[in-house]
């Protein structure tokens, strides 16, 4: 499933999440620039992609695979429902069973009537400081999605935010945590809180790097200094969650390159060992994936 090489735990190679956030920034369509931006990190090693744009995300198969070939780069795609503000319609229509099915059936048969199957569910969300009921709905369909499939979830903290109760509500429902990522935990800035996570056995993802509006690199890089310190490096996993074009160079944002180029000279900065940046970037999404 993953080639050999770098893998971005968590992008978007198209998104549109534009209608709700009523900005056209928040509609990625541009096709030769993104492509320009996976052909260069192609040429740095990245092998793999995890793209976690799911149902009602504006998600275009065909647009990726595009992508993919243009780029030479594996994209794996996702099943799932974002989060209570971006959910069609259907996520408050029908039962946790059904949704369930629609997961299910992206895995097995193949996703919009394509051959292209999800191998990861995600990205699920609660909202900041709140879980709603029908995040509990979309949540509990995941439950019933992964123990059918076995298939690896992927989750979406707002602003860091209940993280701690994302881990009890699996550990409840059985859910092997081997088998979970806690997303964007870098932005609650906090090592004891994320440590917290990792030892109930789940995996965490540093995936906004380089929004320093929300969080500066060089806290990010102190709490991975302090995981790396307390032996738990083994679970942690790297990306930038681009969803705008503005995130692009050519609108002289960082570009995907960022994580390589200038994350990690900033984490070598900081003590973090090439083994360490090694197990984030390459061995540490492979064990994860194939659990």
């Amino acid at each position: 499933m993953l080639k050999n090489g770098i893998t971005y735990m968590h992008e978007h190679t198209t998104i549109d999440l534009s209608e709700v956030k009523n900005n056209e920034d928040c509609r990625l369509d541009v096709f030769p620039e993104t492509v320009k931006e996976f052909k260069k990190l192609y040429e740095k090693g990245v092998r793999n992609i995890i793209d976690v744009t799911n149902i009602g995300m504006g998600r275009s198969i065909t647009y990726v695979q595009k992508v993919s070939e243009e780029s030479g780069i594996n994209i794996i795609f996702a099943t799932g429902f974002y989060q209570d503000s971006f959910y069609p319609i259907q996520v408050f229509r029908e039962t946790k069973e059904k949704l369930a099915e629609r997961m299910i059936k992206e895995i097995v048969e193949g996703i919009k009537g394509t051959d292209a199957k999800a191998e990861i569910i995600g990205e699920i969300g609660t909202s900041c400081n709140k879980w709603t009921e029908a995040e509990k709905k979309v949540f509990e369909a995941v439950v019933i999605a992964h123990k059918e499939t076995k298939k690896p979830i992927s989750t979406h903290t707002s602003i860091g935010t209940l993280g701690h109760e994302q881990v009890e509500f699996f550990k409840k429902h059985e859910v092997d945590l081997n088998r979970v990522v806690i997303g964007h935990v870098d932005l609650t800035g906090d090592a004891d809180y994320v440590l917290k996570m990792l030892r109930e056995g789940v995996y965490v993802e540093f995936d906004t790097i380089g929004k320093e509006s929300y969080m500066p690199d060089r806290v990010r890089a102190e709490m991975l200094k302090k995981i790396q310190d307390k032996g738990y490096i083994d679970k942690v996993l790297l990306s930038m969650d681009i969803t705008r074009k503005s995130h692009l160079e050519y609108k002289g944002g960082l570009g995907y390159s960022y994580l390589l180029d200038t994350f990690v000279p900033l984490l070598q900065s900081y003590g973090i060992t090439s083994e360490s940046i090694d197990k984030m970037l390459i061995h540490n999404p492979r064990a994860f994936m194939e659990g």
